[in-house]
C-alpha cells in the first residue's frame, strides 16, 4: 500500500475531498510502528483503489494537526470524508477493520 507522509499543506489537500484515511503517529511510539507495519502492508479492494487515501501524520513534526483534531493519544486513525472528520479509532486497529470502515465511507 502507497501510505503517504502528510504536512499540514499536503493534509489539507489529501483530505478537502473524497475518502482519506490519516494515522497521528511518532517515531517513538511502539504501537505506532505496529500500525505503520498493518498500513503499510493492507490491501484494499480493487474497487477502492485510487478511490481513497491513506496518510500518517507525525505529531512531533506537525503538532497544529494533532491540536486541531485532539488528539491525545496515538496511534489515532482518523477518517475524513470531503473535508470532515467521519470516524476515529484509538490504538492498533486492525487492517480487516480499516479496509472495512474506508468501503463503508467510499459508498
Amino acid at each position: 500500500m502507497n501510505v503517504e507522509h502528510f504536512d499540514e499543506q499536503a493534509f489539507e489537500a489529501a483530505t478537502a475531498s473524497g475518502v482519506a484515511l490519516v494515522d497521528f503517529w511518532a517515531t517513538w511510539c511502539g504501537p505506532c510502528k505496529m500500525q505503520g507495519a498493518i498500513l503499510d502492508k493492507m490491501e484494499l479492494p480493487a474497487d477502492l483503489a485510487g478511490k481513497v487515501r491513506v496518510g500518517k501524520v507525525d505529531i512531533d513534526q506537525v503538532p497544529a494537526l494533532a491540536v486541531k483534531f485532539q488528539v491525545q493519544t496515538i496511534p489515532t486513525i482518523i477518517l475524513f470524508k470531503d473535508g470532515q472528520p467521519i470516524d476515529r479509532m484509538v490504538g492498533v486497529t486492525r487492517a480487516d477493520v480499516l479496509v472495512q470502515k474506508l468501503e463503508q465511507a467510499a459508498l
